[in-house]
C-alpha cells in the first residue's frame, strides 16, 4: 500500500503527466469543459422550469419528484442508450449529464421560490406589481440562496460523473480511470479518481465561500 501511494505522488507531480495531450492539465481542462457546459445546458432548463413552477404554484409534483429521479437515474445507462441512438459523439454525455444536474437545479429553484413570504409577494402585488416584476424584483432576489445552491450541487454532482466521457471515447479525467483499468495501472486508476475527488471538493468549497460571501448580509 506504501509503494501504491509513493508511485501515486509521483505520477502526480511528474512534469511528464502533466504535459502533451495526455497529461493532466490538457484532461483537467477537457473535464472542465464538459462540466461547465452540461451545467450550463441544465441551467438554461431547469431555472426557468424551477421559477415557473414556484412563482404558479402549478407542477409542484414535477419539482418534488424529479430529485428522486435525479437520484434513481442510471448515468451510465443513459449514455450508453443514447449513444446507440445517436452513434459516437459527445451528445449521449452531454444527455446524460444535463439529465443529472436538471433536477437539482429545478428542485432547489422550487424550494427557494416557496420559502418566499406569502406577504412579501402581496405587498408587491399591491404595490400595483405584475406577475413578471414579482417574480423579477421580489421573488427571485429572495429565493437566490437556494438558487445558488441548486446550481453548485448541480456542478458537483456534474463534475463527478463527467468521467464518462471516457466511456465512449472521448477525454477528461476519466480517461486515466478507463484507460488505467483497460491497463491494470492501478496507479493511474487511482490517481484518475483523486483528481475528480480533488476537483470537486475544491470546486464546493470554492463555491460555497462565494455563496456565504454574496449573502452574509442575510445572516448578519
Amino acid at each position: 500500500m506504501y509503494e501504491l501511494f509513493k508511485n501515486l505522488g509521483t505520477w502526480l507531480t511528474s512534469g511528464a503527466s502533466w504535459s502533451g495531450s495526455d497529461g493532466i492539465a490538457h484532461r483537467l481542462a477537457e473535464h472542465l469543459q464538459y462540466s461547465l457546459l452540461a451545467t450550463l445546458i441544465a441551467a438554461a432548463i431547469g431555472l426557468p422550469l424551477g421559477l415557473l413552477i414556484g412563482h404558479t404554484g402549478k407542477g409542484a409534483f414535477i419539482a418534488i419528484n424529479l430529485a428522486s429521479f435525479g437520484r434513481a437515474l442510471p448515468t451510465v445507462g443513459l449514455v450508453v442508450l443514447v449513444f446507440l441512438a445517436g452513434g459516437l459523439s459527445m451528445l449521449p454525455v452531454y444527455v446524460a449529464l444535463v439529465a443529472l444536474a436538471v433536477p437539482a437545479i429545478v428542485t432547489n429553484t422550487y424550494a427557494g421560490m416557496t420559502a418566499v413570504d406569502p406577504d412579501v409577494r402581496d405587498a408587491a402585488r399591491g404595490q400595483g406589481m405584475r406577475g413578471h416584476q414579482v417574480l423579477l424584483q421580489v421573488e427571485l432576489p429572495l429565493a437566490l440562496p437556494l438558487v445558488m445552491t441548486g446550481l453548485r450541487l448541480a456542478l458537483i454532482q456534474v463534475v463527478a460523473t463527467a468521467t464518462i466521457a471516457a466511456y465512449v471515447s472521448f477525454g477528461g479525467l476519466g480517461r486515466y480511470v478507463f484507460d488505467g483499468l483497460a491497463q491494470r495501472d492501478l496507479v493511474q486508476v487511482l490517481g484518475g479518481a483523486v483528481l475528480v475527488a480533488v476537483i470537486a471538493v475544491a470546486l464546493d468549497l470554492a463555491l460555497s465561500t462565494l455563496q456565504r460571501f454574496l449573502f452574509r448580509h442575510r445572516t448578519a
